[in-house]
């Protein structure tokens, strides 16, 4: 809403809560939910584990909603990405 407000055009927005959440983090996380076992891999060998999104997984791409946050006044109001994790919903059987 506040993005069709207040936003410009062309401008791209992040509606994040969490910043630089490490992706071993979140397998972990998935891991013991699923009762997987999570193994780390070199970033060389991650292409060859996870196929072709193994590629994104050495990437160091932060996302950020600092300029979301001063040029809307936006405030993230929600349970973070692992809290949302953790709570189990995305894992439960249909």
């Amino acid at each position: 809403r506040l993005v069709l407000e207040k936003g410009s055009a062309g401008t791209s927005y992040h509606a994040i809560g969490d910043e630089g959440v490490p992706t071993k983090e979140i397998a972990e996380v998935i891991g013991r939910r699923v009762n997987v076992p999570v193994i780390s891999v070199l970033q060389e060998q991650a292409a060859e584990h996870f196929g072709w999104i193994g590629h994104f997984f050495g990437m160091d791409v932060l996302a950020s909603s600092a300029l979301t946050r001063e040029r809307l006044g936006w405030r993230p109001t929600q349970i973070g990405l692992i809290g949302d994790l953790e709570r189990g919903t995305y894992f439960a059987a249909n």
